[in-house]
């Protein structure tokens, strides 16, 4: 392979993506920790979350790994990162739509059981179809080393295979692309129902008038709705231009800059999904913030959020007193 067609992948560039790695891998950890930790919150959009943030997880080792190597041969623990790397990252883009789908249905067309009956199905497309399309990669040769045409070191599609666009395209590039429309679309028409829903209750907002917290948690999901798709873009798009750049045969796709913003993008959506969902999370930041007794302020926080247990305290030792001194008549109404 002739040296001009080969991406240097800098000392810098690989420090850089193994934080990333390193933050999406913690990211990932921190969301499925708190769901088997706390019970209550699991919900199936949570569940699914989870089964999100376990792609992500493996993404991110895979990647971690293919940049600390930075692989030049077809050698087999080329093959093997490149394969699970494929399989986590084809599987990230369908639980990423699979949420979108499952949140359309819940929200627009008002359906649980519709939006619950559909999780089975969300299992068998998000993990069959990137688990049969990384087996047949496998099977005919295609995953290996790619000379980081549009990887930051990690393998991916061979070089040498003569049908790469194919094979990009199939394990990876046309789900992205997909993503891309879906995505938008169904988070604007989410975000317009509930436009439209707060509209037709406008007339009884002066009866919440006293819940201002209420609203301060409707903006947030609101900026969420709209950040999801906006993020997701955002950390893709340079893989994107990257594969255009390539099938444009334009040099500029190794441009040192443009192969960061690459590592980066395709390594942080656990992170990402960490900070949208728990760390900007009132309620799951709240009991983190407390079980780790992190600063004063979280435990205000935590304070606020379960009602002023110190207060809570106070009167149960003033009621427990009177109680002492109170008739047992007394101690029947105070219970």
């Amino acid at each position: 392979m002739a040296n001009e067609n080969q991406t240097v992948v800098y000392f810098s560039e690989q420090v850089v993506v193994l934080c990333s790695c390193a933050l999406s891998f913690l990211g990932s950890s921190l969301i499925i920790l708190t769901y088997i930790i706390w019970s209550d919150l699991r919900t199936t959009p949570r569940k699914l979350l989870v089964f999100l943030s376990v792609s992500d997880w493996l993404s991110a080792v895979s990647y971690a790994f293919g940049v600390w190597r930075v692989f030049h041969t077809d050698s087999l623990d080329c093959v093997v990162q490149g394969a699970i790397s494929t399989f986590a990252n084809t599987s990230s883009f369908f639980w990423t739509v699979a949420i979108a789908v499952y949140l359309y249905v819940f929200i627009v067309r008002s359906s649980k059981i519709v939006a619950d009956s559909l999780v089975l199905f969300f299992h068998l497309v998000s993990w069959g179809v990137p688990l049969a399309i990384t087996v047949a990669a496998v099977s005919l040769n295609k995953i290996g080393y790619d000379a980081s045409e549009v990887s930051v070191g990690w393998c991916w599609v061979s070089i040498h295979a003569p049908d790469r666009v194919l094979w990009m395209l199939l394990t990876g590039k046309i789900w992205e692309f997909l993503a891309y429309l879906t995505l938008p679309v169904l988070y604007i028409l989410i975000k317009r129902h509930i436009h439209i829903a707060h509209a037709a209750l406008s007339e009884y907002r002066p009866i919440l008038a006293n819940r201002p917290q209420s609203n301060s948690f409707t903006s947030m999901a609101d900026k969420k709705l709209t950040l999801i798709p906006i993020i997701f873009i955002v950390l893709r798009i340079w893989s994107t231009v990257r594969f255009i750049l390539l099938l444009a045969g334009s040099p500029a796709r190794q441009n040192p800059v443009l192969v960061t913003l690459h590592g980066i993008g395709n390594t942080s959506q656990g992170a990402a999904n960490c900070i949208m969902f728990v760390l900007l999370t009132q309620p799951i930041r709240t009991r983190l913030c407390t079980a780790l007794c992190c600063c004063t302020k979280c435990r205000v926080e935590g304070q606020q959020s379960h009602g002023a247990p110190h207060r809570l305290l106070q009167e149960q030792d003033t009621s427990t007193a009177q109680r002492e001194e109170d008739s047992t008549s007394r101690v029947g109404m105070d219970r």
